[in-house]
């Protein structure tokens, strides 16, 4: 039988990464890249939009 390795994108340099034991920080191509992305969404760099029916519902809770 043969078997693919899958192969992808580091989100932070796009180096390609083996979904394999050989790379433990994947999908990041090495700790480096992985604490990029992780600062760049504890920055508000990244962030996933939501609807202005969502903003809403949480600005209740904000306001308390």
């Amino acid at each position: 039988m043969n078997v693919k390795t899958l192969s992808v994108s580091c989100p932070t340099c796009k180096k390609q990464v083996l979904m394999t034991d050989e790379f433990p920080h994947r999908p990041f191509c090495s700790d480096r890249c992985k604490t990029v992305d992780f600062g760049d969404w504890a920055s508000e760099n990244n962030r996933i939009e939501g609807s202005q029916e969502e903003d809403e519902n949480w600005s209740g809770d904000l306001q308390e």
